[in-house]
């Protein structure tokens, strides 16, 4: 029997919809208040929840906030108001609700929308993580407000970082829920058909998960679907996790293209430059874990959260939900200690010297680029910072060896070219 959560802090209301509801076969709970819907979401996952915005302890935009936060918006949600405006709706499926209905509510209209809730939230699984999940590192709060800023452009946006770092994350921020989400696992599309993608994505949102790797051929489709964006009313999003102007340099990505795709560039941090959010994102992606059955219950003990904050995690989010998800399996117990963080953590080698892991499970180019950040470090730190012995030594031109650099997200010291 599905379950469906109704809070308001107006008695008759819930008396009302619980007995509506109830006729229809659907097993109802009761909060008067934000406090008691807060509490009971702590103990279970409702299938729906219907929730009324104007409450006197904390109104529903803000506890959809907090839900949204914690990793708990995980069914759908449907906002209700007396007061209701276009505003205020736009605001709500922006944060992730899934409708609004406006008091009083007609009895087909709210019975319809409770039935497209429940089966949007049986088909449409919640990815893992979002935006506003990732924490609230200073890096981190930049980022989101850089987002809040592009959000109304329609223009191309490109968004730099590297592998895992949580850029589909950024992109999905700016798309508008219930318009065409359209992220194709290949790009042979773009040689083939690029108008049919954007009539796909006509009046929704187009996201290239990695346009650095794009032949020749398939530049040349994105180029002649750029120039289409407005006739099909196609926002176009695209990650990159190789410097596109390094390419653009040295022959292989079409300048015109570079010069569409980047006129609006926002970087995604790496996880290790907001560690001290690692703990409640591991914290989150286990009660994923926890809530979908996929593992029984279990818990990170402080110790071994303040490990997993200290790694250095080159494959980003997705080697650390690779690794919360390896712990929450293979442990024997309810507690998730220190000593099955450090078993699971990919084993320190001859890089162990730089203070850096390798994780030898990530796909080839994100293992690469992994190997080539700790292999630089290692030559900056042996020649005290200084690059021109660190170019000589790995046999690069000073340049180039800045660029690279930069690609890999290495940040040097404020100290001149002869380490000073």
């Amino acid at each position: 029997m599905q379950q469906i959560l109704v809070v308001d802090d107006e008695i008759g209301i819930r008396a009302l919809l619980s007995e509506i509801l109830g006729d229809e076969g659907y097993q109802v709970r009761l909060a008067e208040n934000a406090a008691a819907a807060r509490a009971f979401r702590g103990q279970t996952r409702p299938d729906l929840v219907l929730l009324d915005i104007w409450m006197p302890d904390t109104d529903g935009i803000t506890l959809l906030k907090e839900w949204g936060s914690a990793g708990l918006l995980t069914m759908p949600v449907v906002m209700m108001s007396g007061h209701g405006t276009i505003d205020t709706a736009v605001e709500a499926t922006r944060l992730g609700a899934y409708d609004f209905l406006e008091k009083p509510i007609a009895l087909q209209k709210l019975l319809a929308t409770v039935g497209r809730a429940l089966k949007h939230g049986g088909e449409q699984a919640q990815p893992a993580l979002s935006l506003a999940s990732l924490g609230r590192a200073p890096l981190v709060v930049e980022l989101k407000q850089s987002l809040e800023r592009a959000v109304n452009l329609r223009t191309p946006l490109l968004l730099a970082g590297e592998p895992g770092c949580g850029i589909e994350l950024a992109a999905r921020f700016l798309h508008q829920r219930n318009t065409p989400w359209v992220a194709p696992e290949n790009h042979s599309a773009l040689a083939e058909a690029p108008l049919e993608l954007l009539n796909q994505a006509r009046d929704g949102t187009l996201f290239l998960r990695e346009v650095a790797d794009l032949s020749k051929v398939e530049q040349k489709g994105l180029l002649l679907a750029a120039s289409k964006l407005e006739r099909y009313n196609v926002r176009l999003v695209s990650g990159a996790s190789r410097e596109l102007a390094e390419l653009v340099a040295h022959g292989g990505f079409d300048g015109r293209l570079y010069g569409v795709l980047a006129a609006t560039t926002i970087r995604v941090p790496s996880l290790r430059e907001h560690r001290e959010d690692v703990p409640d994102i591991a914290n989150l992606m286990l009660s994923r874990l926890v809530e979908a059955r996929e593992t029984p219950p279990r818990q990170f003990t402080t110790a071994a959260l303040n490990a997993l904050r200290h790694h250095d995690w080159p494959g980003n989010l997705a080697q650390l939900e690779s690794a919360v998800r390896s712990l929450a399996l293979t442990c024997s117990s309810e507690q998730i200690s220190l000593e099955a963080v450090n078993h699971a953590l990919p084993q320190r080698s001859a890089a162990a010297r730089t203070g850096h892991d390798l994780a030898l499970d990530l796909p080839l180019r994100d293992a690469r680029d992994a190997f080539e950040r700790v292999y630089f470090e290692y030559h900056i730190a042996r020649e005290g910072g200084n690059i021109s012995r660190v170019a000589d030594t790995v046999g690069l031109e000073r340049t180039h060896l800045y660029r690279k650099l930069k690609q890999l997200g290495i940040r040097l010291a404020r100290k001149n070219d002869d380490g000073e």
